[in-house]
């Protein structure tokens, strides 16, 4: 079984289009969270990943932008994006929204939560906030958004150490790097940011997961950020959400 694994599409439609065209063949689709925030396409992102999504969970941004969470906590880019957002949303959108899981969710290979597996909200940025969750886990792999940053954490002999993949930073070119899983650690692995990369590289970022190999490998895959930009650019977000989609920061 192979599964497309997203998260953090962030309502970025050309970002989403291009991971889709280029991930092959797969047999389901999981969505991490934060389907929707900072850019201007929620509803095209919204019906694309209802109609293929076999499993998901909410992000944080969706919370806030279906009415199930306050923006109160937001920096005033975030803030003003997410207001944006639920008001351009559809009905058949917030209702989907606001029917997403909590995580953690266990499927037959993995658990998939937003942030931490103790917290939904919580970001796992360090090996030592990711101890706990890998010392908890009761399953070998669990797949993890929120950050925007590609990669992870594995627990070997008590000790967690980070995921970091290699890829080529050739940024018009896509890329990928695979994780040979071992029977006797357990994971925590994050495919990276669809819609909005923070680790440096803007090109979209996704994982699969092939458990018949053991394997989860990560891509990453350039699209037309110029396209998404002037998006939000056009819709009157600040227009820093427009600029780091350039720099992946």
């Amino acid at each position: 079984m192979r599964a497309l694994i997203v998260s953090d599409i962030h309502g970025n439609l050309e970002a989403l289009e291009a991971v889709l065209a280029a991930a092959g063949s797969w047999d389901q689709l999981w969505n991490l969270g934060d389907t929707v925030g900072y850019g201007a396409s929620p509803n095209e992102v919204v019906q694309r990943i209802c109609r293929l999504a076999t499993a998901g969970v909410r992000g944080n941004h969706d919370k806030v932008c279906c009415g199930l969470a306050d923006p109160l906590m937001f920096n005033p880019a975030a803030r003003e994006a997410a207001l944006w957002t639920r008001a351009q949303l559809s009905p058949d959108s917030l209702q989907w929204l606001r029917a997403q899981a909590a995580g953690p969710l266990p499927t037959a290979s993995a658990v998939l939560t937003h942030g931490s597996p103790l917290h939904e909200d919580q970001y796992l940025l360090s090996t030592r906030e990711a101890w706990l969750p890998l010392q908890q886990a009761q399953v070998s792999c669990t797949l993890f958004g929120h950050t925007h940053v590609q990669g992870g954490f594995a627990l070997q002999r008590e000790r967690s150490q980070a995921v970091q993949p290699l890829h080529t930073r050739r940024t018009h070119h896509g890329s990928r790097w695979t994780l040979q899983l071992a029977p006797e650690q357990r994971y925590l692995l994050n495919p990276g940011s669809v819609g909005q990369p923070r680790d440096g590289d803007p090109r979209a970022a996704y994982a699969i997961l092939d458990d018949g190999a053991g394997t989860v490998t990560f891509y990453r895959e350039p699209y037309d950020v110029d396209l998404a930009g002037g998006r939000i650019l056009l819709a009157g977000l600040p227009e820093r959400l427009a600029r780091r989609l350039h720099t992946g920061r």
